[in-house]
């Protein structure tokens, strides 16, 4: 069933209970959460997304655990290909969380994370969304479904699939619907042909996306599911609606094989698949992987009539050979044929 979401979340004690410990961030997204006792560091690296909830609330509640308390959380948070790149340059890292498999392969393949980093309960994520529509308040477009978003004159926001990790899922999801739905390859393809030519803007990331959306520009944007929430929660005038078909989103993480503080890094990397932190992921938009937390918030997290993954797709090995190749993937020819830049 299609669900338009209007109203805001309601923080729960969970998420307000949070003391905030962070000090001010750097402009490249970097800041340092510290508990009472300083005993211990933990470098964390992610994708921009969840900077704030991991900066606002689940890095202090992890520091009030017994395996946190007195231990100092430095981040730093970026588009997945640069957080994934600083990694390799060797920016101290303990943790890692990134929302694309390719980027946690090549760390594997470097040899900076385990190479069965999934080898663990919920397949190596904490936590899991959805692609959704965000349109201006009220829907003046209706926008409803797949359809909508190739038809008339509608202007769509989405970012770069090449820059972005999260708008390399908007895309799988679009071409993904169109697949599952019964069409032929050279079907889907055309509809994505159709979908690029209504998107006047591509920006580097999916939050500079989101903000381009936010200032004005656009009819709907292709975003995933926890932005559109935290977008409500912060008290930005949209709705969003989620389309019948579209695809799963797991976000990936792993403690480092060079990790400083190895033991300190797998106690965060747990305490994120407790049942307060999945509340708190929950809270701040996130699917939970906890399966019986996700039935506590079902009405806010309504199932799709047909959810597929990446693995329906032929997994992120083949989607990004056959679709994002530089020299032969079929995206990249769509974009350099519409003159949109590929590196």
């Amino acid at each position: 069933m299609i669900r338009t979401r209007t109203a805001r979340l309601v923080l729960g004690l969970l998420a307000t209970s949070a003391v905030v410990a962070a000090g001010c961030g750097s402009d490249d997204g970097a800041s340092t959460a510290s508990g009472g006792g300083g005993d211990g560091k933990i470098n964390l690296v992610a994708y921009s997304t969840p900077q704030e909830v991991y900066g606002e609330e689940l890095i202090p509640a992890f520091q009030k655990t017994p395996a946190g308390e007195g231990v100092e959380v430095t981040t730093s948070f970026a588009g997945s290909g640069d957080s994934r790149r600083a990694v390799e340059a060797g920016q101290p890292t303990d943790f890692v969380h990134l929302p694309i498999e390719p980027d946690m392969a090549i760390l594997a393949e470097q040899d900076l994370i385990p190479a069965d980093y999934r080898d663990e309960e919920y397949d190596g994520s904490p936590q899991s969304s959805v692609v959704v529509f965000i349109t201006r308040p009220g829907n003046p477009e209706n926008v409803q479904t797949w359809d909508d978003l190739v038809s008339g004159d509608l202007e769509v926001i989405n970012a770069n699939p090449f820059t972005s990790g999260g708008a390399r899922w908007n895309v799988m999801a679009a071409y993904g619907q169109a697949a599952e739905g019964g069409a032929s390859e050279e079907e889907a393809l055309d509809y994505v042909r159709q979908l690029f030519e209504n998107i006047p803007v591509q920006d580097a990331s999916a939050r500079d996306a989101l903000n381009t959306f936010l200032s004005g520009k656009g009819d709907v944007l292709l975003s995933y599911e926890n932005e559109a929430i935290q977008a409500q929660n912060a008290g930005q005038d949209v709705e969003y609606v989620v389309p019948t078909s579209t695809i799963k989103i797991e976000t990936l993480d792993a403690v480092a094989t060079e990790a400083a503080n190895p033991e300190g890094a797998q106690a965060f990397r747990d305490f994120l698949r407790t049942d307060e932190a999945q509340r708190i992921w929950a809270e701040n938009g996130y699917r939970p992987v906890n399966e019986e937390i996700l039935a506590e918030y079902q009405e806010e997290f309504p199932a799709p009539e047909t959810l597929f993954t990446i693995e329906d797709l032929g997994g992120w090995e083949t989607v990004m050979s056959e679709f994002f190749d530089l020299d032969n993937g079929k995206i990249t020819a769509i974009q350099r044929d519409l003159g949109v830049a590929v590196d």
